[in-house]
């Protein structure tokens, strides 16, 4: 879920176009017909999803698609926004169930448009394949389900680290990023919206810990390209099989939003995916040891990447709970959507911290250890 430019999450501005607007723009950039139009939920982007009308003897291809409105500041990065499309190419090309662009009239895989307003705002464009599934925050979610969301985080991140050199790549180089997890720090600015309570108390705890024992092994950490964001509702699953199993067994159909792609380190993946794993468990202290299994099956973390977990999972909450709280003041129409992860985040962040760091990462160790990778590798 990013929020802004690299630095200040409130410059952005959020698109506001009306359905109208919308089928007009898909039909001037993209040259196809609108049939329907919906609006998708979305952090500081505005998304629909949108399906056409084929008129006959048009050439095959998918009938539904998400047009993604790129906020204001963003927008004046457009080789970011490309090197966020060309992952997703990259990844589609080798096996991963990530979206493709529909390219515009003119080729491109996006376009800059104005919103025709006042402040001729100007936003990018792009027709991206609409994906099939459910968000994992719509099932019941499984060890299995965590087990294989840790191994998609772990291929992911190899197969972008080994294999991805489009020259837009550079720009992933976002020093200051507020949504980087070696950007913990920066929360500093923002913990205001928090108010005087517990909750403040704890982040700034969060905060000074991180500083202290994380930042300076950071330089020890495996480097990567981060997808930043495999959160509960940018990961779609699909039955695996008709069979009437108890629980049911999914396999992951979506990769959804790569607006937060950065440069980083495998162990951040990993922390982020348990932290927003943890948001849908009846037992969320035990989620770790799933997730950590799965990725460890494709990369097993040194001891070192593995003794920062705690205080990464730790900090990843800080970011996603101070942050949305101060956007939240800043627009307040999208308040719900923002406050999602608040719903059970302060209480399990509250939770690992009461419980303590010892006794949390025996729990995760020893369930990723019945699973046997770590030993193995």
């Amino acid at each position: 879920m990013s929020s802004g430019n690299d630095r200040h999450p409130q410059t952005f501005t959020k698109p506001a176009l009306g359905e109208g607007e919308v089928a007009a723009l898909v039909d001037r950039v993209f040259g196809l017909k609108v049939s329907w139009v919906r609006p998708l939920p979305s952090y500081d982007d505005q998304n629909f999803h949108v399906r056409v009308s084929r008129s006959e003897g048009a050439e095959g291809g998918a009938d539904e698609y998400v047009l993604k409105i790129t906020n204001s500041e963003d927008s004046q990065r457009p080789d970011l926004i490309e090197a966020q499309t060309q992952a997703m190419m990259f990844l589609s090309a080798k096996g991963f169930p990530s979206a493709t662009p529909y390219l515009t009239k003119g080729g491109n895989v996006m376009s800059l448009e104005s919103d025709g307003g006042p402040g001729n705002k100007k936003y990018l464009v792009r027709l991206l394949t609409y994906l099939p599934g459910t968000p994992v925050a719509k099932v019941a979610t499984t060890s299995q389900v965590f087990y294989e969301i840790g191994k998609l985080a772990a291929s992911l991140d190899t197969a972008l680290a080994e294999k991805f050199h489009h020259p837009s790549v550079k720009s992933l180089h976002r020093g200051q990023f507020i949504w980087n997890l070696a950007n913990v720090p920066l929360l500093d600015q923002y913990i205001y919206a928090l108010g005087q309570n517990k909750y403040c108390e704890a982040v700034e705890q969060v905060i000074e810990q991180f500083k202290g024992k994380v930042i300076p092994k950071l330089s020890s950490f495996r480097a990567c390209i981060n997808h930043g964001d495999l959160n509960d509702h940018n990961i779609l699953v699909e039955p695996s099989s008709a069979s009437l199993e108890h629980p049911p067994q999914y396999r992951v159909s979506g990769i959804l939003d790569f607006s937060d792609m950065s440069y980083g380190y495998y162990v951040f993946e990993v922390a982020i995916a348990i932290m927003y794993m943890m948001i849908e468990s009846s037992d969320p202290l035990r989620v770790g040891g799933h997730v950590l299994a799965g990725f460890e099956s494709v990369l097993p973390l040194t001891a070192v990447e593995r003794g920062a977990l705690f205080l990464l999972v730790s900090g990843r909450f800080a970011q996603s709970l101070v942050i949305a709280a101060h956007t939240a003041l800043l627009y307040p129409d999208n308040r719900e959507y923002l406050m999602i992860t608040a719903r059970t985040g302060w209480r399990h962040l509250m939770s690992m911290f009461e419980v303590g760091q010892e006794a949390v990462e025996k729990t995760w160790f020893e369930t990723a250890a019945a699973y046997g990778h770590h030993a193995q590798a």
